[in-house]
């Protein structure tokens, strides 16, 4: 192979920061397995769903954990169960629905069959089949029941939300949060009966690890989004925190609504439409909630795989679902709380316009994710420059920084071993 068809080389971190990552973390397939095992499968609690989405005996939803399939499950005695989607016989992921109500699973392959907190129950055969006055076939005599269960996860539930970890030995979900992420999560999820209000999903063409940042980074959305810069939904002229835990790797971004218009921080800015406005006002009918506290927008990122937005009175979880480096899968689950006026659900449901896919905010970071996937792939000896406001880590009291992911890719390097 001469030198004008060489495949490029990928670069290497320069030195022991965070602050330039090499394109090649995004697209290298080795690095992409090694994370599925350290992030999402050994050490970590991952997102399920909320448990207001199975709230009858036998109520399931399917999902994922990685790129591994588990049923959220609740039994007949109201507990609460994570399971792997794969039969302990044959390896055959069972279940193709991704919700409903069962009595118990079956393997449509050999009919094995399981309760709904994995405990094999039953199997065709196991003793053999009487013929001609023998028995022909059965499982050995040292088979038991108890061996051959479907894989069972650990689950951690908190005001209605469910974590689940393939790694029994998990530390606990307070302290994998931690106390400063652990006081906003509680601030979304204080104990009240939540509301499922609906689903979007979409599928993205570029590495998981683009949406934590994107979640991670105040500096874009008063620049890409024209809809916060003019409407004053989230600007770098408003009050605002960044909060990390002690790991680096989950993150708060806080900010108080203004009330948009121009400004120094719109001169020059493209997105920034001075004379846009709305024929329908409504989606910015924002009314301030008791539970707040001060904050009218804190998105959390739970690392590896959850977004937890709170932007006025929109509120989401986001499950980022990881499906080889170049791709991931992207949950929305609108929710409320049960005891929302009809008045507040609606405003909850018009805002919600603003995310989700074809969102009149979220549509911008779904493209410039892909185009970023598309520059690592092209330029693989190259590395990101993420140095606004230093090279340090930590939180940050204003928006114009680039200090949460450097936190992030911090602890990456670490648990990577990179």
């Amino acid at each position: 192979m001469d030198s004008t068809t060489a495949a490029p080389a990928t670069r290497a971190w320069q030195d022991d920061g965070s602050s330039r990552v090499p394109f090649s973390v995004y697209t290298s397939a080795d690095l992409h397995r090694r994370e599925l095992e350290r992030f999402f499968y050994r050490g970590h609690w991952n997102y399920v769903g909320l448990s207001a989405e199975i709230p009858a005996p036998g109520d399931f939803k399917r999902t994922l954990i990685g790129e591994r399939s588990v049923l959220l499950v609740r039994d007949q005695d109201g507990g609460i169960n994570v399971v792997e989607n794969v039969c302990a016989h044959r390896g055959v992921s069972f279940c193709r629905e991704r919700f409903g109500n069962k009595r118990n699973f079956r393997c449509p392959y050999h009919q094995w069959n399981y309760d709904l907190k994995g405990n094999l129950i039953g199997l065709p055969f196991r003793r053999g089949v009487r013929q001609d006055g023998k028995t022909n076939g059965g499982m050995p005599a040292d088979f038991t029941l108890e061996e051959h269960g479907l894989t069972k996860l650990a689950v951690a539930v908190r005001h209605g939300v469910v974590f689940a970890s393939f790694d029994p030995a998990v530390e606990s979900l307070e302290a994998f949060l931690g106390p400063a992420v652990l006081g906003y999560f509680d601030r979304v999820f204080d104990g009240r009966e939540l509301k499922v209000l609906g689903y979007s999903k979409q599928r993205i063409p570029g590495n998981w690890k683009l949406m934590q940042e994107n979640i991670k980074d105040p500096y874009h959305p008063g620049l890409l989004h024209s809809w916060f810069v003019t409407f004053g939904l989230w600007r770098a002229d408003q009050r605002s925190e960044m909060v990390t835990d002690a790991h680096g790797r989950h993150a708060c971004m806080i900010s108080r609504r203004n009330e948009g218009g121009a400004s120094e921080v719109t001169q020059g800015v493209a997105s920034f439409k001075e004379k846009m406005t709305l024929h329908d006002d409504r989606i910015l009918d924002v009314v301030p909630e008791d539970w707040w506290g001060g904050p009218s927008v804190v998105m959390m990122t739970l690392f590896p795989g959850l977004i937890i937005q709170q932007q006025v009175n929109s509120l989401s979880t986001r499950h980022i679902q990881p499906d080889g480096p170049d791709h991931f899968n992207f949950v929305w689950t609108h929710f409320g709380f049960a005891d929302d006026t009809p008045e507040m659900e609606r405003r909850r449901l018009r805002q919600a316009n603003l995310f989700g896919p074809a969102g009149l905010v979220s549509a911008d970071d779904g493209e410039v994710i892909e185009l970023s996937q598309v520059g690592f792939r092209q330029k693989p000896d190259a590395a990101t420059y993420a140095e606004l406001d230093g090279r340090g880590t930590g939180g940050a009291d204003h928006m114009v920084t680039e200090t949460l992911i450097r936190s992030m890719y911090a602890y990456w390097r670490r648990v990577m071993e990179v």
